[in-house]
């Protein structure tokens, strides 16, 4: 089954509004990621477990079976998909990529179709190539959000499915103050610690389902249908 042209994508000039509060750009998440690779199962695998369990779980519900995953890592979520369900995954980041391939191996995963370094933000998969896109902590690491969920619809066949899980920012409080201190070293961190629904969404009511997801609601899940 041809899920899309699986060819690496046309290096091509894009546009880039920046990010309000600090500029990322692929430069810094792939310097990022590389110094994460090694040790992101151990560091994050644990909480973030709960999230991603939950965001699989919602794609084995959902209806259809071509499944792309954005910023899939080292593959920690795929044994998760039913085997009925053909995943291609994609990620910027070389290092982490390698570790995804090594778990599809060791875990005979022959429903991972593909595994591809690709930028979300510049796919290069056809339109409708797919029936659900999932974003697993993926969203406040590239420079622009809102061009990955225009993305994610382009590619997703009217009438499927976007699915986010993903660490939103606080409104207030002690954990709104530590994400605002840590906003400047987005560069650093490889990702936005005082990410907002609204740099994601241009309005939240396009969201279908917003759940909350353990730990203490660190993360949320978020369903949005693709309507044409």
């Amino acid at each position: 089954m041809s899920h899309a042209r699986l060819e690496q994508p046309h290096r091509k000039q894009i546009d880039r509004d920046p990010h309000p509060r600090a500029a990322l750009d692929a430069g810094a998440v792939r310097d990022a990621y590389r110094r994460w690779a090694g040790v992101y199962d151990e560091v994050f695998g644990g909480v973030s477990g709960a999230g991603r369990r939950r965001a699989v779980a919602a794609a084995n519900r959902l209806p259809g079976d071509r499944v792309l995953e954005v910023g899939v890592g080292t593959g920690l979520a795929l044994p998760l998909y039913e085997r009925r369900k053909q995943v291609v995954g994609i990620d910027l980041s070389s290092d982490m990529l390698r570790r995804a391939r090594d778990r599809v191996a060791k875990e005979r995963l022959g429903n991972v179709t593909g595994l591809l370094e690709m930028d979300a933000e510049s796919m290069a998969f056809e339109d409708g190539s797919f029936d659900i896109a999932v974003a697993m902590f993926t969203a406040t690491v590239v420079p622009d959000a809102r061009r990955l969920f225009r993305e994610m619809r382009r590619v997703v066949r009217p009438g499927g499915e976007l699915l986010f899980v993903n660490h939103f920012a606080a409104e207030g409080g002690l954990r709104w103050w530590a994400e605002r201190t840590l906003a400047p070293l987005s560069r650093v961190l490889g990702w936005h610690p005082d990410f907002a629904l609204t740099d994601l969404l241009d309005d939240p009511r396009q969201a279908a389902e917003i759940e909350s997801c353990p730990p203490f609601g660190l993360f949320t899940l978020v369903r949005v249908p693709n309507q044409g």
